[in-house]
């Protein structure tokens, strides 16, 4: 099963790379890819350097995203923990905000600037997970801290909208574009960045499969047999906020991929072994993404979806369906 996901995730990448908004003839995709000749160079600058970043950047945005879900999920036991639900995608947009808004969008340009939103936006998120975190050791009830995150969203939201009425129109217009949520943001510039840091956290979290099971019999009996349960919710926690702050500060904000995939790879796998889950959960992330990037191109030359009118359209059917066939919420 596994190797058909990864045969899917194949496919539908270079279907992003050969479909596109301009029509390309194939054989002029294939030339260009081998490094030949082609028609058109501006065909040849298309190609590499808006489709294959943008295919490059939704597989690791997809993997990075749903696995951060999955870990969510695991930590908190809870199957409708999600960085979106939890105020954690908010508080990192936050953070965004606070550098392109306060600073009129100046430092988004650059490396530089993406390190000034990587910043923010990892502050914005690891302030949530901490309150988060804190809350979790006094709400036992998992529907009140669900109810929680969801207020320290809209409490996020609502600082980013005082936040906007005091920028400029420059600030205001980038925060617009950037709140879309895009595969594109990622230049071929930016990309060996963005692809470092993405799956140096994505090794991390690979390395966390056995204590993520001890985790699912409970703390207690996570740590009888040996499991620094303390280190490993914060490594759990520093993973996913980075996780976050990464996709969020490069691409937007991407909603309920993080919340919907791991259910998917749940549903078919039919098993909580995080040593086939979390795999799975990584690969089924890069196809809904990929998948959700080729539906944003459908309309072709008349223009681009935004990406985060689409994402909700797989995503929300399946939490709904886990929400009528969960028992434990």
């Amino acid at each position: 099963m596994l190797m058909l996901l990864a045969a899917a995730v194949v496919i539908l990448f270079l279907v992003n790379i050969f479909h596109g908004s301009v029509n390309i003839p194939c054989k002029d995709v294939l030339s260009i890819l081998s490094g030949g000749e082609t028609e058109r160079e501006a065909w040849r600058l298309i190609v590499l350097e808006t489709r294959v970043p943008q295919a490059l950047t939704a597989l690791l945005t997809g993997a990075a995203i749903s696995v951060a879900g999955l870990l969510l999920q695991t930590l908190f036991n809870n199957p409708l923990a999600g960085p979106e639900v939890l105020g954690i995608n908010s508080g990192a947009g936050l953070g965004v905000a606070v550098v392109m808004l306060l600073m009129q969008g100046v430092l988004a340009v650059g490396v530089a600037g993406y390190f000034a939103l990587f910043a923010g936006a990892f502050i914005g998120a690891a302030i949530i997970i901490a309150v988060i975190l804190f809350l979790s050791s006094i709400l036992k009830n998992k529907a009140f801290l669900l109810i929680v995150g969801v207020a320290v969203g809209y409490l996020a939201s609502s600082l980013i909208s005082v936040l906007n009425y005091f920028a400029t129109s420059e600030g205001v217009h980038s925060y617009l574009i950037w709140g879309m949520g895009s595969f594109s943001a990622v230049s071929l510039e930016q990309l060996p960045l963005y692809a470092v840091l993405t799956l140096l956290l994505l090794a991390v979290s690979l390395f966390m499969m056995k204590p993520l099971n001890a985790l699912l019999l409970g703390e207690a009996y996570a740590h009888n047999l040996g499991v620094n349960v303390r280190l490993v919710r914060g490594t759990l926690l520093a993973v996913t906020g980075l996780l976050t702050a990464v996709v969020t500060a490069f691409c937007g904000p991407i909603s309920f991929l993080g919340l919907a995939v791991p259910h998917i790879a749940r549903l078919l796998f039919r098993t909580n072994n995080h040593r086939v889950l979390l795999p799975a959960t990584l690969m089924c992330g890069a196809l809904a993404a990929l998948l959700c990037n080729i539906v944003c191109l459908l309309p072709g030359e008349s223009g681009i979806l935004p990406l985060g009118a689409i994402t909700p359209l797989i995503g929300a059917p399946v939490i709904i369906y886990v929400v009528l066939n969960s028992k434990n919420l």
